[in-house]
């Protein structure tokens, strides 16, 4: 595996989950995208609700789907339609792509890390640094 995918393993999935560290726990997520498919939110802030500690805010909460969990793609393959409607997107410090969105036929929301800037190939709002800083 290459180091920036293990290196992203462990900050947005790693960091927050209750079921091991990197070493011990990862297991390749066979559904999609290059990260762990045995990532558990571990994290629980009373009156919130379990959160992924290893994201920022307005993309760490899971809100009513507690299974759900981020996937981690190294490139950007173009998975938006009607299916799957990105709402926020954020460029971080380190150059990779945190998307927010729904799935409004399950109803379902999903978090996506895109391990490059391709922020210009995502058709939402773009959520800013100042943005999450003035997050609840």
């Amino acid at each position: 595996m290459e180091n920036n995918v293990k290196n992203a393993v462990k900050e947005y999935q790693c960091s927050g989950c209750s079921n091991g560290s990197y070493e011990t726990c990862f297991k390749k997520n066979e559904i999609q995208g290059v990260g762990c498919g045995s990532q558990f939110s571990g994290t629980m802030i009373s009156g919130i609700g379990k959160i992924f500690l290893g994201m920022p805010k307005g993309f760490n909460r899971l809100g009513v789907s507690e299974s759900m969990i981020p996937v981690i793609f190294d490139k950007f393959n173009d998975k938006y339609n009607k299916w799957n409607i990105p709402v926020w997107k954020h460029l971080n410090e380190e150059g990779h792509v945190l998307v927010r969105g729904i799935m409004p036929r399950k109803n379902e929301p999903f978090i996506h890390i895109f391990l490059e800037n391709c922020l210009d190939k995502i058709n939402c709002l773009e959520i800013t640094q100042d943005d999450i800083d003035r997050m609840d």
